[in-house]
């Protein structure tokens, strides 16, 4: 099971990113374990300047925008 870390403060953005992630994951019958982090203080120790972000398996993957439905597919594979 991948687990999938969003990062911001719980914008308009960092939401849709979540959902995006769900959906698709849903989509695919790929079980994930998503959550959202919106303490400064982890987003700044993971590194990310600019949210969204996404985490998977402890790796940063993706910042900065909502990710393209490519991209998601991939992280998920």
């Amino acid at each position: 099971m991948k687990e999938i870390v969003v990062l911001g403060s719980g914008c308009t953005k960092c939401e849709k990113t979540a959902d995006a992630i769900r959906t698709i994951a849903e989509e695919l019958a790929i079980p994930v374990s998503l959550s959202k982090e919106t303490s400064a203080e982890a987003i700044m120790l993971a590194g990310v300047m600019r949210t969204p972000a996404v985490m998977v398996d402890g790796q940063l993957v993706h910042s900065g925008s909502i990710p393209h439905r490519q991209d998601i597919e991939a992280w998920l594979s």
